[in-house]
């Protein structure tokens, strides 16, 4: 008996670490909203970690704060969030500067989470990785096209290199198989075309042999600090590249993950990171998590944060407001077609989860 109790808590527990992580990113997310209206004196009548019908309440000097059913998002209620009000301290009635502000709270405090996490991962490493090519594996295919060792990589295929990540990625992505490098060599820019790379059949897929070692630097602060920012700015770009992609067709939805999905690659993850005692994977899942949905909500689709900041760009580019039932009619159209969207990927999920 006690043999399955332990053999259920070796699956159940990284399962729920997943779940209380996506808590963290929720909880990150709505204190964002919540510091910035604090700060700028909105009256907030709730906040609420989950959805659905409330398990836990508190009621505060002026605020209620909650703990509902289902753990999936939460949320920030503000006086005039939705409707008018005369409240002077109402979200509706303070000028757009600030409500631009409160509303991009959320998101930026995301994306600082998953810098922090990429910072404690780079600290983790015996040097910070750049940009700069140390050395080649012997018949390398890159040395051949033309790259040298202490080039600094600058552009592959025309997109800026920020980080170490992006080489690898950038590579990953390519189509076919030639890619058009700017390299900084003795202090010069130097455009080197059509340069190819060794691939390997494994298993029918064709594999990227990564065939060249880039220059570490000692950890320090400032050293570590600048590479954590270029790597968040490189995971940000790389989750815009990911939706051009969905939306051109590259990718369709059996390669997207919803929260069932996350959950399991997580929960494999943690599985994997303990069989290991090595995190840097975990930590790293984690990292590109809070910045893919940072960067999500940031996308100008109504009923996401990025759809309210659009609203208020208008706002502040016309002086004057779009009318609030627009506005709201608009939201709520976006938030159906927003939650018709998470159902499919969910059910494309467990069809994955059952299938595999």
């Amino acid at each position: 008996m006690l043999l399955s109790i332990s053999a259920v808590w070796d699956k159940a527990w990284p399962i729920i670490f997943a779940i209380l992580f996506f808590g963290v990113i929720i909880i990150s997310h709505e204190l964002g909203h919540f510091s910035v209206a604090r700060l700028f004196k909105i009256r907030i009548n709730e906040f609420a970690i989950g959805m659905g019908p409330a398990i836990l309440k508190k009621k505060g000097k002026e605020t209620q704060y909650s703990l509902r059913l289902l753990p999936i998002g939460g949320f920030v209620s503000m006086e005039g969030e939705d409707e008018d009000s005369k409240d002077d301290r109402a979200f509706c009635n303070k000028p757009v500067l600030q409500r631009f502000l409160v509303v991009l709270a959320g998101a930026v405090v995301n994306i600082i989470l998953g810098a922090v996490l990429l910072a404690v991962l780079i600290s983790q490493q015996n040097l910070v990785g750049t940009t700069q090519i140390h050395s080649f594996k012997e018949g390398s295919q890159l040395e051949a096209s033309g790259l040298q060792a202490k080039d600094v990589i600058k552009e592959i295929n025309g997109r800026h290199v920020f980080s170490d990540n992006d080489i690898s990625y950038l590579m990953f992505t390519d189509d076919d198989g030639k890619m058009d490098f700017v390299v900084e060599r003795n202090g010069e820019k130097k455009e080197i075309s059509g340069i190819e790379f060794t691939t390997v059949e494994q298993n029918g897929e064709t594999k990227i042999v990564y065939d060249m070692t880039i220059v570490g630097v000692d950890k320090t602060f400032l050293s570590v600090s600048s590479a954590a920012l270029k790597q968040t700015v490189s995971v940000a770009r790389m989750v815009w590249m990911s939706l051009g992609d969905l939306i051109s067709g590259k990718y369709g939805i059996k390669d997207v993950s919803g929260v069932i999905g996350t959950v399991g690659i997580i929960a494999e993850t943690v599985e994997d990171s303990q069989k290991s005692t090595d995190y840097s994977a975990l930590i790293n899942i984690m990292a590109f998590i809070s910045i893919n949905i940072g960067v999500f909500n940031l996308l100008p689709v109504p009923a996401l944060d990025g759809g309210r900041l659009f609203f208020m760009l208008i706002e502040m580019i016309f002086r004057k407001p779009v009318p609030q039932k627009y506005e709201s009619w608009i939201h709520a159209a976006g938030l159906v077609l927003l939650l018709v969207f998470m159902a499919v990927v969910s059910f494309s999920d467990i069809f994955k989860f059952i299938k595999g």
